[in-house]
């Protein structure tokens, strides 16, 4: 593992693993479990609107660590985000995208309010909304021996945290999404625009992840471990196919449920509901890694990065 210093910011831990310590070290742990054998750069940069873009295009234009995966856990609803600043990420991920570098983003945390309790309008989070990444939500899923029993959408109420997904309302609607039903967003704008998660994971904390920060061992959940789930497997895939497979969004879509997902039918995130095929609560759903490794055709890596 490399730490990578952006606009002077560094790898000092609070001690507190409630603070943004256990967000980095989630996707550290979770990221190194999926693909242990990876070479992981972990870029720390002051908590600023710029200091994150400069992560990411540090992260992208790395020639050093040579990064093919990038996970971030980091973001909040675009009604927060100036039109500017989502012009300027959204420009460094079609960077990303030109350079075959996959970025994995957490959806959120917060239904499909995504935590704006000022309005009574749903709001899907940025920089998932950026068509230019994978967008991760969420699930909550039941295990038996290693075989999945059930798996839902993971909402546990506005106490307990639910999945972020929706339809955006800057972003029209991609041209890989056009065959997908996306719906209008549920608010008066009617906008068609782009709809997320592309794809879910586990996220319910009470079938979470074992972590340990500063020390203390505790289990975590929240879309902020599904996006470095997806970055530990997309690396595995890119090993395995010899090259990375770059930005997977319209492969996925492209192939729908044969890609190799679980399909989650049953749930919702508030205003949306799943179903059967792509849903603005689960996306296509959870992976299953075989089956996305025989139908995909494309890349190599050997690091991932989280931006945080």
């Amino acid at each position: 593992m490399t730490d990578v210093s952006v606009d002077g910011g560094g790898n000092q831990p609070t001690g507190d693993p409630n603070s943004a310590d256990g967000e980095v070290a989630l996707d550290i742990e979770v990221a190194g479990a999926v693909a242990p054998g990876a070479n992981m750069a972990v870029y720390f940069t002051p908590n600023t609107d710029q200091g994150f873009l400069d992560a990411i295009t540090t992260a992208i234009h790395d020639q050093t660590n040579n990064v093919t995966v990038i996970s971030i856990s980091w973001g909040g609803p675009e009604s927060t985000w100036t039109a500017q600043s989502m012009q300027s990420y959204d420009q460094a991920f079609q960077d990303a995208r030109a350079l075959g570098v996959t970025i994995c983003v957490a959806a959120g945390d917060n239904g499909s309010s995504d935590g704006v309790t000022t309005d009574d309008l749903a709001h899907v989070d940025f920089p998932a909304s950026s068509p230019n990444v994978l967008a991760c939500g969420g699930t909550s899923l039941l295990a038996s021996n290693g075989a999945i029993q059930s798996e839902t959408v993971w909402n546990d109420g506005s106490q307990g945290g639910a999945t972020g997904g929706g339809v955006s309302e800057v972003f029209p609607l991609p041209s890989y999404q056009s065959t997908s039903s996306v719906p209008v967003s549920v608010n008066p704008s009617q906008f068609q625009g782009r709809g997320l998660p592309d794809v879910a994971g586990d996220a319910d904390p009470e079938t979470g992840y074992d972590t340990t920060v500063d020390g203390q061992p505790s289990v975590v959940g929240g879309t902020s471990a599904v996006a470095p789930l997806w970055a530990g497997l997309i690396a595995l895939l890119n090993q395995q196919l010899g090259k990375p497979v770059g930005f997977l969004n319209p492969l996925l879509y492209a192939a729908g449920e044969r890609s190799g997902f679980h399909d989650i039918t049953s749930g919702n995130n508030g205003a949306y509901s799943a179903g059967p095929g792509w849903d603005p609560c689960t996306g296509w759903g959870s992976p299953i890694g075989t089956a996305m490794l025989a139908n995909l055709s494309g890349g190599t890596a050997s690091s991932t990065a989280s931006a945080s």
